[in-house]
């Protein structure tokens, strides 16, 4: 990559696709600056130490290790020299409240034979279905992932390729025409909702989400996910780039139709060729562009998107070990449909409850002290939009509930057994990220919010104002903002050549 001499840029934000950007950038020779409100990079890959524990704040899955090794790569350096990335297999051990237990792998002779454990005529039906995954992974991620979509015409390009996969559809619908199976439905569909979305209502296209875990498997970074933060961060100062943390951007100064400078609460403030945010979509135009007629015309439009719903996280520390549990587990609820109606259109905090159980220290016991292990339990709820509850004194209860789930289900006298634990809602979200409605994972991946209808990776008016994360293209999970990283560093490379 040949480098840019005299050219200066902000990253906003110090999250996944923030760093994967900076690093990018710094690595064509662009001096970089990366700003972060916390006191610790990683956005939503924030980490806490707790009594001995430690605590990643998710996400907690990582897929598609290549588009992180590519980032080292640019400078001829290995991630396995600042990252230590563990294999986690089962992928995932999903369990019902009937006491179905059914371990998701890439391990193919045991897979076909847990799949004929539910319904043996639908091993032939999931084999048509991987064909279908893989078709929509070539299409949807290979091609177009990493790609910016700036026009309506590039969107028109696609739509052969979308429609030749049924985009329109569900992942569920999708699912259910190659499988019978209702707990294999749910099994092929749950993942959606790692990226935000529901699979009654998110395009098809996400299906290309099983793909990326067969061909690269799943992994944990060892010490947490916020150890590969920290190994990114490495890499980019190693690279000459600059981090400031602990000072919150107040604004993007615009003259005219340019971005000029940025400007921190705590008074900083620095000039730079280019802006690209890594922050909240909303956040950046309302509040960081609100001094400008372009901040608050697209800040009005967002107001009336789709965005997704929240999560509550119940974060604990236990005497014991506990084998049987492996890294990552589903407990499904008694309802599939009806549950996430209510979390995505209803906005009520159902009695019943799905969970994801994340269980690092059977990977990594150097996360907890020794004979304890950590744990958290995720529960997706609406956001505060849809529902602006009073979190402060509903959180004691539900976690209380969560917990009590977890023992009858799975662990027994787990409750005597936890020593720490503490909670994260929608409304810390809402404070710690600027999540708009504390959304989890900014806008809502349905079809008619993908691609070009998405917040585009370089604003339309500013032309040196770009934007990576979850709310620009591809959309959440670490693979989605690493690939938007990728494809607004192109255009930015290109623009200030």
């Amino acid at each position: 990559m040949m480098a840019i001499a005299n050219r200066t840029a902000a990253v906003i934000g110090a999250g996944f696709g923030g760093l994967a950007l900076a690093i990018r950038l710094q690595s064509a020779g662009i001096a970089t600056t990366v700003i972060e409100a916390r006191d610790k990079p990683g956005g939503r890959a924030y980490v806490w130490e707790r009594d001995g524990f430690t605590f990643d704040a998710g996400p907690t899955v990582i897929t598609d290790p290549a588009c992180l090794e590519e980032l080292w790569g640019l400078s001829g350096q290995r991630l396995a020299d600042d990252v230590t990335l563990m294999p986690v297999s089962p992928f995932y051990r999903l369990n019902w409240p009937d006491g179905t237990m059914f371990d998701y792998s890439n391990d193919e002779p045991a897979l076909r034979a847990a799949i004929a454990g539910l319904n043996p005529d639908d091993v032939a039906g999931y084999a048509k279905f991987l064909d279908y995954a893989a078709g929509v992974y070539r299409e949807g991620y290979v091609k177009l992932g990493h790609v910016a979509f700036l026009d309506f015409a590039s969107m028109i390009r696609a739509a052969p390729s979308l429609a030749r996969y049924q985009a329109w559809r569900s992942v569920y619908s999708v699912v259910s025409s190659f499988v019978k199976d209702e707990r294999l439905r749910q099994a092929l569909s749950f993942h959606t909702l790692l990226v935000g979305g529901n699979p009654m209502t998110t395009s098809s296209i996400y299906a290309l989400i099983h793909k990326l875990e067969k061909a690269g498997g799943v992994w944990f970074a060892k010490g947490g996910t916020n150890a590969l933060v920290r190994g990114m961060v490495a890499l980019f100062e190693r690279l000459g780039g600059t981090v400031r943390l602990g000072d919150p951007v107040a604004e993007i100064e615009t003259r005219g139709d340019r971005a000029t400078a940025v400007r921190t609460q705590g008074g900083w403030r620095q000039e730079f060729d280019a802006v690209a945010s890594n922050a909240d979509v909303m956040h950046s135009y309302r509040d960081l562009l609100g001094g400008s007629a372009r901040g608050r015309k697209v800040a009005g439009k967002l107001a009336g998107k789709r965005f997704s719903p929240s999560l509550f996280l119940v974060h604990f520390g236990v005497r014991g070990s506990w084998p049987g549990i492996p890294h990552h587990m589903i407990l499904f609820g008694p309802r599939y449909e009806g549950l996430l109606s209510d979390i995505y259109k209803n906005g009520v905090v159902p009695a019943d409850f799905s969970l994801y159980l994340h269980h690092p220290t059977v990977t990594d016991p150097s996360l907890a002290p020794e004979g304890h292990s950590s744990f958290y339990a995720l529960a997706p709820v609406p956001h505060l939009g849809k529902l602006p509850l009073d979190w402060e004194s509903f959180q004691e209860s539900y976690a209380d509930r969560i917990i009590a789930e977890i023992e009858r289900r799975l662990m027994p006298g787990l409750r005597e057994r936890i020593v720490t634990r503490f909670h994260y809602t929608p409304v810390d979200f809402a404070r710690d990220l600027n999540a708009h409605l504390g959304s989890a994972f900014s806008l809502e991946p349905i079809l008619t919010q993908s691609a070009w209808f998405r917040t585009h990776n370089r604003d339309d008016v500013i032309p040196n104002l770009y934007f990576v994360g979850a709310g620009t293209h591809p959309g959440a999970g670490i693979p989605g903002v690493v690939g938007s990283a990728k494809a607004t560093a192109a255009l930015m490379l290109e623009d200030m050549k």
